[in-house]
């Protein structure tokens, strides 16, 4: 049995309580941990995550990160997401896959070599957030901008 931790949803009475509350008044951090709950019921050995974090504020998004690997070490299943926040793929992941834009090709795949626990300050951590960076020409480099008023 998979458990996820809706925290606050019992208290507030909603639906997934058994209460009254609908999906589109939980808050966004309820909504996609039941999401997650119901693409957890049939105990799949893969589970694939399409930007499931994008539109949470970043300390929800951090505790949902956790989450998820809590999830995916305690039923040792493949997860698969697509993310376009770096430190994310990077907290996240053992591989990293970069892709280009339009037409959409694989860049590189970067195998993140960090150990469990990871800290997103370590040096190591930002070496590799350097490196993606710089695949998707974000790399840091600063052109001067002229302003005319």
């Amino acid at each position: 049995c998979i458990l996820l931790p809706l925290q606050g949803v019992r208290q507030r009475g909603s639906a997934a309580a058994g209460g009254g509350e609908r999906q589109h008044q939980l808050s966004g951090g309820m909504q996609q941990r039941a999401s997650l709950a119901r693409a957890l019921v049939g105990h799949p050995s893969v589970l694939l995550l399409d930007e499931p974090l994008g539109a949470l504020d970043a300390f929800t998004r951090m505790n949902l990160q956790d989450e998820i690997l809590d999830i995916w070490k305690k039923y040792n299943m493949t997860v698969i997401m697509v993310t376009h926040d770096v430190d994310e793929a990077i907290y996240m992941s053992d591989q990293v896959v970069v892709m280009s834009a339009r037409p959409s090709k694989v860049e590189i795949v970067i195998d993140i070599d960090l150990p469990r626990s990871r800290a997103r300050a370590q040096d190591t951590f930002q070496e590799y957030r350097s490196k993606i960076l710089e695949i998707l020409n974000f790399g840091g480099k600063i052109e001067e901008v002229e302003y005319y008023l």
